[in-house]
């Protein structure tokens, strides 16, 4: 009972830890810095080293946090291992895999087992003992970052054979990283048990692994029929993680059964058996989006609580003495990189200038790489913690490098995507493309607004059949391109909506996203399946049919605010209006003297909009939304643009 209580109370304390390690990771990224780093900050500030707000003792018996969350890295590996999205460039990705993955483990084990003699724990260690740690780390160095990868892609909206290549190595790279881990930490094992590695070792070894294929199999197929559940998907979620948490309990028990009843210790891989089920759901069942959105929605607690822990764990004692290791690793890891990267875009015939600098996007390492090293901390728990906290030292010094190396090497080779600056001249301009009804209508309500409304065509079959009644003169736009663009001024546009084919309106909306930057883009779908194209670009996409049945909802639910997004209702109204008094910056909402009936109900800044409240500070250049009577809202005008 009162080893419960115990574990509770460790429970409890770590929550509100990994509470404020959230808020100090966001506190990183202020700076451009991972979040993860911010997260293992915490971890080692709470630590037994430091405050000792998690002793270890703590840490020994939150070993269940651990392996949930080794459980959903999983998951997420194997989650990004999509076949049909690998294999338009599969060649040059199985040639830059396969360099990638020899120089970074033969010279990782090489270089640290000739560093094992000034390394404190692997000192007094024979000379096969240090080739079994060697062999581990030399597995670890290999892991990569797919979620870091990924994120800097949309980021930058990076599209070509170059980022295509580098998304499928470092995906299936994870996958690679811990078949070889299962299969070097059991040649590890058998030397440091010092134990023959022949013919029926082998054999149990490659025994071990078709089980843990045929494990993982069928808990795909668990997996498979949990997500046809009708439940809520943060209850899928708990399953989830409870379904690979019993993989982890399943491997304890099998080994400590095997090893009093049969004389052999049957060792399964949890995280093999947790990728491949992931991968099985991904790739041959119909539930890849929906698994993929549970593991979006798990992400954000699970890796606060892991990487705080890992950070809590650091044996900081050890890490003073081998931060040169760390260091020299660091460096080695990168030669390393550079040598398979290069060898193997050769082979593949991959363009020289791509080889030369393509090393720059396989450097970050996070979730799996550190998975990797907490679990050699529970199965060597003769060296692991201290083996631990140098490669946990090496992954952060990779997890800071990598970003800015990655997002050089993706706008030098040119394959970026950027949104542009945007400007306000003072005059509101709508471009309007389109020529039914529709658009005609919506041009003539822009202008009863103030707006400058510029309406334009994309071809002359379409301006043949534009309404003969429209007051401004249709132009013509012979091609979809920036120089047609550029001949309407299309830089002045505050607002753009498209009205044409679904292409068309694809292809203009990137155009005014990329080269003006423009905020404020709505676009009218023809096919709903094209939504989440538009939505990537900050467009507004609106289905007509899905449009009308939710503005009818919303008539029946609350007619007060659909008569205000209308417009039916004569005193109150909805304006935008530009921060321009240098006296208000800085200054908080509720300090305003605004008049009683209005209300500030949005800010957009730069490339974000936010929910104001009355501590929300005032910026020059701000943009904020007003509701309110028309006499009201000119006075808040007055006020903030005078």
């Amino acid at each position: 009972m009162e080893n419960h209580i115990t574990l509770l109370v460790f429970v409890i304390s770590f929550g509100v830890v990994a509470l404020a390690s959230k808020e100090i990771g966001a506190f990183f990224a202020k700076y451009n810095l991972p979040l993860i780093s911010g997260f293992l900050f915490a971890g080692v500030l709470v630590g037994p080293f430091v405050l000792d707000m998690i002793p270890s003792e703590a840490i020994a018996k939150l070993r269940f946090v651990d392996e949930i969350s080794l459980a959903f890295i999983a998951f997420a590996a194997g989650s990004e291992l999509y076949l049909k999205e690998l294999r338009s460039r599969f060649k040059s990705i199985a040639w830059v895999t396969t360099g990638l993955v020899l120089s970074t483990s033969i010279l990782g084990s090489l270089a640290f087992f000739f560093l094992t003699q000034y390394i404190p724990f692997t000192q007094d260690m024979s000379f096969t003992h240090r080739i079994a740690v060697s062999i581990l780390v030399g597995a670890i160095l290999v892991a990569r970052s797919p979620s870091s990868a990924i994120a800097i892609v949309n980021e930058l909206r990076a599209k070509g054979p170059f980022t295509q290549t580098m998304l499928g190595v470092t995906v299936i790279m994870d996958v690679v990283v811990i078949i070889l881990f299962a299969f070097n930490s059991e040649i590890a094992g058998a030397l440091l048990a010092e134990l023959s590695v022949n013919a029926s070792f082998v054999a149990l070894l490659l025994g071990e692994l078709a089980l843990s294929i045929l494990l993982g199999y069928l808990l795909g197929k668990a997996i498979h029929l949990m997500l046809h559940l009708k439940v809520s998907r943060i209850f899928k979620g708990f399953l989830l993680l409870m379904l690979g948490y019993s993989v982890f309990l399943a491997a304890t028990f099998l080994r400590h059964y095997t090893h009093e009843n049969l004389g052999i210790e049957i060792l399964l891989e949890p995280l093999l058996i947790c990728m491949i089920a992931s991968f099985f759901v991904i790739n041959w069942t119909p539930h890849r989006d929906q698994l993929s959105r549970i593991l979006h929605d798990i992400s954000p607690p699970i890796y606060i609580a892991f990487f705080t822990l890992t950070g809590a764990s650091l044996a900081l004692d050890v890490l003073a003495k081998t931060w040169q290791i760390a260091l020299a690793l660091f460096f080695i890891r990168l030669f390393s990189i550079f040598l398979g990267s290069f060898t193997g875009g050769t082979i593949a015939r991959e363009p020289f200038k791509n080889n030369s600098v393509s090393w720059m996007a396989y450097v970050t390492q996070a979730g799996v790489g550190l998975g990797l090293a907490k679990e050699v901390a529970v199965e060597f728990p003769q060296f692991g913690i201290d083996f631990a906290t140098i490669i946990i030292a090496v992954i952060v010094l990779n997890q800071i490098a990598g970003p800015p190396l990655f997002k050089w090497v993706i706008t030098y080779l040119g394959e970026t995507h950027p949104r542009g600056q945007s400007t306000f001249d003072g005059t509101r301009d709508a471009f309007i493309f389109g020529t039914d009804d529709q658009a005609l209508a919506v041009a003539r309500l822009l202008k009863t607004k103030g707006w400058q409304v510029k309406w334009i065509c994309a071809d002359k079959s379409c301006a043949m059949a534009a309404p003969h009644d429209a007051e401004d003169q249709l132009i013509i736009l012979p091609k979809i391109n920036l120089s047609s663009l550029e001949k309407i001024d299309a830089a002045r546009a505050d607002a753009v909506i498209t009205m044409l084919s679904d292409e068309e309106n694809y292809k203009i909306s990137e155009l005014f996203y990329e080269n003006y930057g423009t905020t404020t883009m709505v676009t009218r779908l023809n096919d709903l399946s094209n939504r989440e194209r538009f939505i990537k670009l900050d467009v507004l996409p609106v289905f007509p049919g899905t449009a009308t049945v939710r503005l009818l909802d919303q008539f029946a639910r609350k007619p007060e605010t659909a008569s205000l997004l209308l417009g039916t209702d004569s005193k109150t109204k909805m304006r935008e209006i530009y921060v321009r008094d240098p006296n208000l910056h800085g200054i908080p909402l509720r300090e305003l003297r605004l008049p009683t009936n209005t209300l500030i109900v949005a800010i957009h800044r730069g490339d974000n909009d936010l929910v104001s409240h009355g501590y929300t500070r005032l910026r020059t250049g701000d943009k904020v939304t007003v509701i309110g009577t028309v006499e009201d809202i000119e006075e808040v005008r007055l006020k903030l643009e005078i």
